[in-house]
């Protein structure tokens, strides 16, 4: 049986892209990994998917969508938010998950990685929580 994880922030351009391509990379076939943003961008950002294509990861094929666009997936297993605060409605979820993750947007790839390699360990540190053995 697969887990559900919806990663929520306020874009899904950066953050939450990064975290639903780590749930993939870490949890494979056991996790079903979901992003959306409160206000998205419509766009994954270019820094996201270099930052990624380093480890191998296309983040290219992602898309940046809206809670409205991933409704249909729910209730998800567990719902994790990024520094969206009150901008992050609620989804059905067996468990909410808020984590302060500064986003990186404006910053210098050295400092985009260090968030990108902080959220790898937070999903990789959730996945095991949830019983998921990871890669």
């Amino acid at each position: 049986m697969q887990i559900k994880i919806l990663f929520v922030c306020v874009e899904n351009s950066n953050r939450s892209q990064m975290a639903q391509a780590f749930a993939t990379i870490h949890g494979g076939n056991a996790v079903a990994a979901y992003s959306a943003g409160s206000r998205p961008s419509g766009v994954v950002n270019p820094k996201a998917i270099a930052a990624m294509q380093n480890l191998g990861y296309n983040l290219a094929t992602h898309a940046s969508k809206s809670l409205h666009d991933v409704t249909a997936f729910a209730p998800f297993d567990a719902v994790v938010t990024m520094g969206c605060g009150d901008a992050c409605p609620w989804m059905p979820a067996k468990q909410y998950i808020d984590w302060q993750i500064p986003d990186p947007k404006h910053l210098a790839p050295e400092a985009f990685n260090e968030v990108r390699d902080l959220l790898s360990q937070k999903v990789k540190n959730l996945l095991q929580e949830m019983g998921i053995t990871t890669s």
